[in-house]
């Protein structure tokens, strides 16, 4: 099993990506998270659990990862890495440290566009406000951690031209 762990800003494309990336190539898992978020908010496919439900499973030791992002509480269950299968995460820089030391061999992927093109993505989701969106693109990102290899990939084309990117990526 090879670990990615995926991380850009929000607009990046992430989902997009990832989603594309197994439709194409079958033997692709794209680990489901549990986010304490209602269900219907969309986006791509998780568990929503409230931040109760999170708390105890985070204590009966569930998730394989786990991190806090924009207010939000995120894990990835051990059973949604599994063996024999190259795995796909949607984390967050916040996570980077805790899934290196869980997994020296994470391999760490990082996905952005330019500002305008972030700013119309995140537009189009309709989950924030134009205020909001303008906020989270001002906020600097944390920095990612020096020392180790980063796959950097563009996502400011086509979904298509993305998703062939990021399976580079992966088959390299």
């Amino acid at each position: 099993m090879r670990l990615f762990l995926v991380v850009g800003p929000s607009g990046a494309g992430k989902d997009t990506l990832l989603s594309g990336a197994v439709a194409a190539d079958p033997q692709l898992h794209w680990a489901r998270r549990v986010i304490t978020r209602p269900q219907a908010a969309g986006g791509e496919p998780f568990e929503g659990v409230t931040r109760t439900e999170f708390a105890a499973r985070l204590q009966r030791g569930e998730f394989a990862l786990h991190w806090d992002a924009h207010g939000l509480r995120y894990g990835v269950p051990h059973t949604e890495l599994p063996l024999g299968r190259d795995v796909v995460v949607n984390g967050s820089r916040g996570a980077i440290a805790q899934a290196l030391a869980a997994f020296p061999a994470l391999r760490l992927i990082h996905i952005t566009a330019p500002i305008p093109v972030l700013a119309e993505r995140l537009s189009a989701r309709g989950r924030e406000s134009a205020a909001e969106i303008m906020a989270r693109l001002a906020r600097v990102p944390q920095a990612l951690p020096k020392g180790i290899p980063v796959i950097e990939i563009l996502n400011d084309d086509s979904p298509e031209a993305g998703i062939n990117r990021l399976l580079q990526s992966l088959r390299a």
